[in-house]
């Protein structure tokens, strides 16, 4: 029952708008599939495959309806220097960087399913509010960077006429895809875009770069292929091939695994539903595994993309679906369409798409969140622009992680008090943990107290390792003065923390709602309590 009704909701979306939605994203996928190809060294063909299989797999498995997958620069940056590498451990002219390209695909795919099967994908909640909003304007920076690549002609920028006229149709293109939802809310904007601008340059005959022409003067020819077939990958299966790859591979699975997370959570923000972690890392790992053997690029989720299928009303898995199957219908039977297609209107649509991805709140919010989010959302931003994605969250999660501890450890303290009986009472607040400890055991005054130290931890918790270590240590200080130091009120789970430390450091926790730690010798203290209390009745 469970999963027909995950069925019935990932097709809930309107039939029309999804195919509307997933013919415009397929137009979208060719030239970026044709631009990461050459950024990792490889044929367009192996990028359109990687980027066909990607988008089918994803969007029919997938933990996310709606997610867009395809060949991705994130991945791409890394590609270029294993097929480098790999091209240098074959004959000449061999081109073996290609083959061992598609056998660490194969290792990409299952350390991906492991994640999946280990429910690693949970672990996308640890990452912050602050390094979201620097990932997604990162990564719009980076969507609008590589379109300025698509103002050149070979390798030198438009100027004149030629830049002016790519200008315009990109204006347009932005206006009829502003306008187009406005007139209709539901009508494909981008698509209409698309279509009203190709057909104006080509009726006009308007003299502008594209995608034929921008592929041919990037060193590539036509978009025309043929079905991709099941193929081993043609490398010598041996300790060394599995040495040199498996770097690599993890690498690659790390970086697809974060991105395709990060754009789950943005599209579940974007749509107010959920998507599922898990079962998007194994439907990845599926996907690139079957590029190794199918001979595609392999990749991960796609914001842009994804964006514009979101925007452009796709929701369900037939959107994707439906974007995998017009991009391999134009491979096969439409290059001579797709090839006519002006590159100025691709541009103004990701322009489009570079809009709505950047967090403009960020302006607002400047001022009104702690320095430390601030910092960790231009900290994001800057190492998604200057390196890659997989790099920007993990230092956002590492440093959002320290602030985090620094704060933490700052609020523990102490409210310290003499009994009628002459014990010091310490009642602690705040947690204890590795980044407390100092300040911990600075709020005692070691030299001074009596014999008897009562410490409450009924507004703590004992953390970790390092805060038994340091309970340990307090109490050796104490006993080398001959007193002791007894704990009150620890909770059930940090009770339990200091019984299985027993045996690495010295620790003695008794059921009984007083608890000590690192007293030798219990029966003192019990004859001093009588001792106390036949005075009091004397």
């Amino acid at each position: 029952m469970e999963a027909n009704h995950d069925m019935v909701a990932d097709f809930k979306g309107s039939i029309p708008t999804d195919i509307f939605s997933g013919l415009t994203v397929a137009l979208a996928l060719v030239p970026e599939a044709v631009a990461f190809a050459f950024v990792a060294g490889i044929s367009p063909t192996i990028a359109l495959y990687g980027a066909f299989i990607m988008c089918l797999i994803t969007a029919a498995l997938g933990g996310r309806p709606g997610m867009i997958s395809g060949a991705t620069g994130a991945m791409a940056v890394v590609m270029v220097h294993l097929v480098q590498e790999g091209n240098a451990m074959g004959a000449v002219g061999a081109q073996a960087g290609v083959q061992y390209l598609f056998c660490t695909l194969l290792l990409v795919g299952f350390f991906q399913c492991l994640a999946g099967v280990l429910r690693l994908g949970k672990l996308i909640r640890m990452v912050p509010r602050s390094v979201m909003m620097g990932f997604v304007n990162g990564l719009a920076i980076v969507i609008f960077l590589s379109q300025l690549e698509m103002f050149k002609s070979g390798h030198t920028w438009l100027s004149g006429p030629p830049l002016w006229t790519m200008l315009g149709l990109v204006a347009l293109t932005m206006g009829l895809l502003t306008v187009a939802p406005k007139i209709h809310s539901k009508a494909p904007g981008a698509l209409i875009a698309i279509i009203i601008v190709s057909t104006l340059v080509n009726l006009v005959g308007i003299n502008t770069e594209t995608v034929l022409s921008f592929m041919q003067s990037n060193g590539g020819t036509g978009l025309k292929a043929s079905l991709p077939s099941f193929a081993i990958p043609q490398v010598p299966f041996t300790f060394e091939t599995l040495y040199f790859i498996t770097p690599y591979a993890a690498i690659l699975a790390a970086i697809g695994l974060i991105e395709s997370l990060m754009t789950l959570n943005l599209v579940d923000e974007l749509t107010h539903t959920h998507g599922h972690g898990n079962r998007e890392c194994v439907a990845q790992g599926v996907a690139n595994f079957t590029n190794g053997v199918f001979g595609g690029m392999g990749g991960c989720a796609m914001i842009g993309q994804s964006i514009i299928n979101i925007t452009s009303g796709g929701r369900g898995r037939l959107s994707g679906i439906t974007a995998a199957g017009a991009l391999l219908f134009f491979i096969l039977f439409a290059a001579g369409m797709i090839e006519k297609i002006p590159v100025a209107a691709l541009v103004g649509v990701m322009f489009i798409v570079v809009i709505k991805t950047f967090a403009w709140s960020t302006f607002k919010i400047m001022g009104k969140i702690p320095k430390g989010d601030m910092i960790v959302i231009v900290l994001v931003t800057a190492i998604t622009v200057m390196h890659d994605l997989a790099i920007a969250v993990l230092a956002g999660v590492i440093v959002s992680a320290l602030k985090f501890a620094w704060d933490k450890a700052l609020q523990i303290h102490a409210e310290d008090w003499t009994d009628e009986r002459g014990h010091k009472h310490y009642k602690i607040n705040g947690p204890l943990f590795f980044g407390s400890t100092t300040q911990f055991i600075q709020l005692f005054d070691v030299k001074n107290d009596p014999d008897e130290v009562i410490i409450d931890f009924g507004g703590s918790r004992i953390m970790d390792q390092s805060a038994i270590e340091i309970i340990n240590k307090l109490a050796s200080n104490y006993m080398r003065l001959g007193k002791h130091i007894h704990l009150r009120h620890l909770s059930e789970d940090c009770t339990h923390l200091i019984k299985k430390a027993e045996e690495i450091c010295e620790v003695n926790v008794l059921e009984d709602p007083d608890y000590f730690v690192s007293v030798d010798n219990y029966r003192k203290y019990q004859e001093s309590l009588s001792a106390n209390n036949d005075t009091a009745t004397a």
